[in-house]
């Protein structure tokens, strides 16, 4: 697994009031369905309602191990996803969601690392790496 991390998602009781707080620190965020994207350097912020990230995680939100942020790591293919899932699984982790092709059409899966917090590996090919593993969150509205 490289080291970097690609996405930090967090999960939010209120998208518009998220939204809102960051822009006026002036950040520019788009929105797409229900989701607000960030860049955030090299690497992406997102903003998603808390229920819907912890459901994605393959995670209970009942407050007992859920923290509300979930980590990515976009790889370049989709057999790099599950050869990810199967070097964490390896090393100790705990899959919570095997990898398959999600409702918006790329193919992801979640682990948990040793103290359960959940890092998602997924192959999007919408949101270009860099050759030093950097993201660029596409325009949306183009």
């Amino acid at each position: 697994m490289e080291q970097r991390i690609s996405l930090i998602t967090l999960g939010v009781a209120d998208l518009a009031r998220s939204r809102a707080f960051y822009e006026a620190l002036g950040w520019r965020g788009q929105e797409i369905e229900e989701t607000v994207f960030f860049q955030a350097g090299g690497l992406g912020l997102v903003l998603w309602g808390r229920d819907k990230l912890a459901a994605d995680s393959g995670l209970p939100d009942d407050g007992a191990g859920f923290g509300g942020i979930t980590l990515a790591h976009n790889v370049r293919s989709d057999a790099e996803v599950e050869q990810m899932l199967a070097a964490a699984q390896a090393a100790g982790a705990t899959i919570t969601k095997p990898a398959a092709t999600n409702p918006l059409g790329f193919r992801s899966g979640v682990f948990l690392d040793p103290d359960g917090h959940p890092w998602e590996i997924a192959h999007n090919p919408g949101f270009p790496l860099a050759a030093d593993g950097s993201i660029t969150i596409p325009d949306f509205g183009a």
